[in-house]
């Protein structure tokens, strides 16, 4: 979906895209709203400057969990406040807690499910203790679980390259930038 002055230009990028496109009540855009929606595109192509190493592919799994003792963690919690500003923010994140609500009279419950964020100390907490009690663990437990076993679970990275994690970091980290210095590679995007 591209945003234009006139309206939104929508296009689908699978069979299954096309076919809940199909279903919709909409105006075929002009050709005009079409070529302004592909300028758009390359615009917005041409000012991402950034990239997640390893090409946010499941190689950069295995470089994280055979790296879980690399330096980069201690010095990312250094800078970190825990704030969840990025998991707030997140297209793909979904920690929650559950609450059990007990009703006053004793005859029942309701369980309750609310947003969290695994930057919270409380949301590791096991048998009255925490399992990631300082931040580093906590900051890598995210950005693992991210671009690391999203794959075991999802077949894909949890990352989609929006940057809201970095433009929302009140101290500036940049999820580029620490996978880069655990990965060694670049996070410089070649232009094309």
């Amino acid at each position: 979906m591209t945003e234009l002055d006139s309206g939104f230009v929508i296009q689908g990028g699978s069979e299954r895209g096309h076919q809940l496109i199909s279903g919709l009540n909409l105006s075929l855009a002009t050709t005009q709203q079409g070529n302004d929606a592909g300028q758009e595109i390359a615009n917005a192509d041409a000012m991402q400057t950034k990239r997640i190493p390893l090409d946010n592919q499941r190689g950069l799994r295995d470089l994280l969990f055979s790296n879980l003792g690399h330096p980069r963690w201690e010095e990312v919690a250094e800078r970190c406040l825990s704030c969840g500003n990025c998991t707030s923010v997140c297209p793909t994140c979904f920690c929650h807690s559950e609450i059990t609500n007990p009703s006053l009279d004793g005859q029942g419950s309701t369980l309750e499910r609310e947003w969290d964020s695994c930057f919270t100390e409380g949301h590791s907490y096991l048998a009255g203790h925490p399992i990631r009690d300082d931040t580093k663990k906590r900051y890598r437990q995210w950005l693992t679980h991210k671009v690391g076993s999203w794959f075991d679970q999802f077949d894909t990275s949890g990352c989609v390259g929006c940057g809201r994690c970095i433009t929302w970091c009140p101290v500036g980290i940049d999820i580029t930038e620490e996978l880069a210095a655990i990965s060694g590679e670049s996070n410089v995007r070649e232009t094309k």
